[in-house]
């Protein structure tokens, strides 16, 4: 096998290359969703700007949880790379082609026929709704590509290419942009045309990946025969993917209900939280980043029995995202107004928003640590772990917290921003202890490890 071998070399260059074509694609991917806002928000008013707001919180939890189940792939691959194992490495890509283009379909009818559902539960504004609904169709309609798209980059990944995956998105970049300028300012056509450029970029993308996974030379070849539903391999997937989906998508429903709180409370509010939501996201692709790369050094590595390793990509990926954090807190509680006015002229919305940021920022600090030890987990194949530590902050902190917020505090959005940071303390609590446990057993068992 000549992939890319991710168990060699320093640790900490090893991380940071593999990272950082991650956080360039992840970058480029929330780049043109900030873009969908940003010219809706040039030549349209706030009933447009907060269907687009709604519609995109939506598309990104159902593409978080297709690129949870898409870490099953990852991780598999990634183990069996790690451990020269090209028949097992090549099965698992087969076996995701077959499960993923069913899941696609199935996805995508559904979404579509729960439409109005997903409307009435998100409580969208009646001013919003109906460009809300179709900014919602013709983005559901789009599901395949997005799938198309996670699963060849999920290949990539787990075979150590990061940088592919990075040019796919920036093709699907390049044309959003221009399209949302054809299609929102020429055309007029508002939310629908942000919802067009998105899904057309994304079609494009998809084509461009095909092309480049026919052309390279991942490390193992894959056969015709590979190409089958193997009930087992697809079972080793869904057992890491479906509790990364779950502990993605459950994430992604605090967010919602937040957003349905906000809502609530009328056009301002909802305005306000869905910017400082889509800011929010931009500055996590730092710890994203490291997440998955994490993730994808540690299944190599632990497919090479080489835990150490794995442990030492852990060590340094914490270091990088926390001081990332520290400089999020500190810029966006001092100058939030510098990033909220730059997607709303409205004064009642910039000072929402920025009460909103100065305490929800800190969810930077507190995610990164557990997003990188996520990782950790998740590459060792103890998603599970992740899985408990989201569930529990969001039953016990992220959802009545933001609540009670709202509840107490009607008047600002300053205290409800504090449910997430409080939330991602005590997933970093869990993580922290979780892995000292995991480390004491490893020791015991293995004295001179």
């Amino acid at each position: 096998m000549n992939g890319n071998d991710l168990t060699t070399g320093s640790v900490g260059k090893t991380l940071v290359r593999f990272a950082l074509p991650y956080l360039l694609a992840c970058f480029m991917q929330t780049f043109y969703g900030m873009a969908d806002l940003f010219v809706v928000g040039l030549y349209n008013g706030s009933e447009t700007t907060t269907a687009v707001s709604i519609g995109s919180q939506v598309m990104h939890m159902i593409t978080v949880i297709i690129v949870g189940f898409a870490m099953g792939s990852t991780v598999r691959i990634g183990r069996y790379v790690g451990a020269k194992d090209g028949r097992e490495a090549a099965k698992t890509v087969g076996a995701s082609i077959v499960f993923f283009s069913v899941f696609a379909a199935l996805l995508t009818a559904g979404l579509l026929l729960f439409t109005n559902l997903i409307l009435r539960m998100m409580l969208t504004p009646a001013e919003a709704v109906e460009q809300t609904g179709v900014y919602l169709r013709i983005c559901f309609a789009g599901v395949p590509f997005i799938t198309a798209y996670n699963v060849i980059s999920s290949i990539f990944r787990g075979a150590g290419d990061s940088r592919r995956p990075m040019y796919f998105v920036a093709v699907a970049c390049v044309i959003n942009i221009v399209l949302d300028f054809v299609f929102i300012g020429g055309l007029g056509l508002g939310a629908a045309g942000a919802a067009l450029g998105t899904v057309f970029g994304q079609a494009v993308s998809v084509f461009f990946a095909l092309g480049m996974l026919r052309k390279r030379d991942l490390g193992f070849r894959i056969r015709r025969e590979d190409v089958w539903a193997d009930e087992e391999v697809i079972s080793q997937i869904l057992k890491v993917g479906a509790p990364i989906a779950c502990q993605d998508g459950l994430i992604q429903v605090a967010f919602i209900v937040i957003t349905v709180i906000a809502n609530s409370r009328g056009l301002i509010a909802s305005a306000a939280v869905g910017i400082v939501e889509k800011l929010i996201g931009f500055m996590f692709l730092v710890p994203s980043a490291f997440l998955s790369a994490i993730s994808a050094i540690t299944a190599q590595n632990m497919g090479a029995d080489k835990p150490e390793r794995a442990r030492a990509s852990l060590g340094c990926g914490l270091v990088i995202t926390m001081c990332w954090g520290v400089f999020c807190v500190l810029y966006n509680h001092f100058f939030p107004e510098t990033l909220v006015g730059l997607f709303t002229r409205d004064a009642a919305v910039l000072a929402a928003g920025c009460a909103y940021m100065r305490s929800y920022v800190f969810d930077t600090f507190f995610a990164a640590v557990h997003f990188c030890f996520s990782g950790y987990f998740c590459g060792d194949q103890k998603a599970g772990i992740s899985f408990l530590h989201n569930i529990t902050a969001i039953l016990l902190v992220r959802i009545p917290g933001a609540y009670l917020a709202s509840v107490y505090f009607p008047d600002s959005l300053y205290p409800m921003g504090w449910a997430a940071p409080l939330g991602s303390l005590l997933s970093a609590l869990i993580c922290v202890g979780f892995y000292a446990a995991l480390r004491f057993n490893f020791t015991a068992q293995h004295p001179q490890g």
